[in-house]
């Protein structure tokens, strides 16, 4: 039966459709908004955003003119009974999302300490959380995992994201016993590692992104970001420091991402990494076999000559497929991609020179980009991770392109990604945590 069968009979069975709350409407909030308002047996009842205009035009594109808008003024119980009543509620914060009578909440924001913040809470509140927030997820994803095991709730990455779209392939592949030397994506920009949001206004406003957005792209953090998620739900391996990102086409694919003795540029299989050209929007798994008679049907099936074969998925739909994680959620209790190794970590390298007292800013910013590195070489550096670099101090000279230390910086020690992630490092280093005791505080 699909999805949309079960959850219009759930909504026979229960009265009213799976209701979801939706925290940060910029492009992809706003797309899965739209997605989400033509699937029966689902509704947006909750818009939050720091822009109630941003929040009201997300309704309008799920089909929805009349909103509840709460300047303030609201009790909190009149929202929550909005909310139960069948109404559209548009907040200004995220603050009580997680208390409100909704199933389901969907983390749009992309910002790591908004997203631990908005995470957790839903996750004690009895809430499912669906994140197109893998900036968060690279930084805290185990945690979080752990998190949602001992409350009973789901957690999960987005469907349409390049990890679990990716990840798709790689089990695919597993199931048939295919050797797994690549697994990746096509980036559709090219790799500018020193962009700022200024330089890139012009641009944004052409494509109508936010440039901070767009820098992230352009720099080469949200490739870094993915592909050390994939890393992480995978098991597989960091190729290098910043990983190869060679020029590649969807016919060659195998050819470039093969070892370096067969021509390729990998020194070993089994890697996660990306590649420039018109691979984008898609993604892939370089594949091997040994088997001669599988390579003939291989190469009988159009594949290649083998004993290298490219799997390719010529799309993710990002926002548009993400709503499909809901009934995964609701319906299945299964999540669409979660974490289940550190084996990747994504850390940071200075786009211009850092000096002492300067203040460190958010991911596609102005001071530092992401870089993906092997969490083992990660921890051994003592390298810090891009997700809790937001208003850190530096406390010493970086140069450009300096990969960051801690010992280069002060954390905001205030915040909710920094502390956690504190508490994923005891938990990694098998000291003993006890969750529940540790997460107390936060309740």
């Amino acid at each position: 039966m699909s999805y949309r069968e079960r959850l219009l009979a759930r909504q026979r069975e229960v009265g009213r459709p799976v209701r979801v709350a939706l925290v940060g409407a910029g492009q992809m909030g706003r797309g899965l908004a739209a997605q989400v308002g033509r699937m029966p047996g689902l509704q947006v009842s909750v818009v939050a955003d720091v822009d109630p205009g941003r929040a009201e035009a997300a309704f309008k594109d799920a089909g929805v003119d009349e909103v509840v808008v709460d300047d303030g003024s609201h009790a909190s119980g009149a929202i929550a009974r909005a909310v139960e009543d069948g109404k559209h509620v548009v907040l200004r914060g995220a603050e009580s999302v997680a208390s409100l009578p909704v199933d389901v909440v969907v983390d749009a924001t992309g910002v790591p300490n908004v997203g631990a913040e908005l995470t957790l809470a839903a996750l004690l509140n009895g809430k499912d959380v669906v994140g197109l927030n893998v900036e968060s997820d690279v930084t805290i994803g185990i945690l979080l995992a752990q998190i949602a095991r001992a409350t009973g709730q789901v957690y999960t990455i987005a469907r349409g994201d390049e990890p679990v779209e990716t990840k798709k392939l790689v089990d695919f592949a597993r199931d048939l016993n295919f050797e797994i030397i690549c697994a990746g994506k096509g980036k559709n920009n090219p790799f500018r590692p020193h962009e700022t949001p200024d330089s890139l206004e012009a641009e944004a406003a052409a494509k109508k992104m936010n440039p901070k957005m767009l820098c992230e792209f352009v720099d080469g953090s949200k490739a870094m970001i993915e592909m050390a998620s994939l890393a992480n739900t995978t098991g597989l391996e960091v190729s290098r420091r910043g990983m190869y990102g060679p020029e590649s086409t969807v016919p060659t694919l195998h050819e470039t991402f093969r070892l370096k003795e067969d021509g390729g540029v990998l020194d070993r299989p089994g890697v996660v990494d990306y590649c420039t050209g018109p691979v984008a929007p898609g993604v892939f798994v370089v594949v091997r076999s040994d088997h001669p008679y599988v390579v003939h049907e291989m190469s009988y099936l159009s594949m290649g000559e083998g004993p290298y074969f490219s799997l390719y998925r010529p799309y993710h739909l990002a926002s548009i497929e993400a709503p499909l994680s809901i009934p995964e959620a609701v319906l299945d209790r299964t999540p669409s991609l979660i974490t289940e190794a550190w084996t990747a970590e994504v850390g940071a390298a200075a786009k211009k020179d850092l000096a002492p007292g300067d203040t460190i800013d958010g991911i596609g910013g102005y001071c530092v980009r992401g870089m993906i590195e092997d969490a083992a070489i990660a921890k051994a550096e003592n390298l810090v991770p891009l997700g809790i670099l937001n208003k850190a101090k530096v406390v010493r000279p970086v140069a450009r392109d300096q990969v960051l230390t801690y010992d280069d910086v002060e954390l905001d020690e205030s915040s909710t990604v920094v502390m956690l992630r504190r508490l994923q490092d005891r938990l990694l280093a098998g000291g003993g945590l006890q969750l529940e005791s540790a997460l107390r505080g936060f309740a």
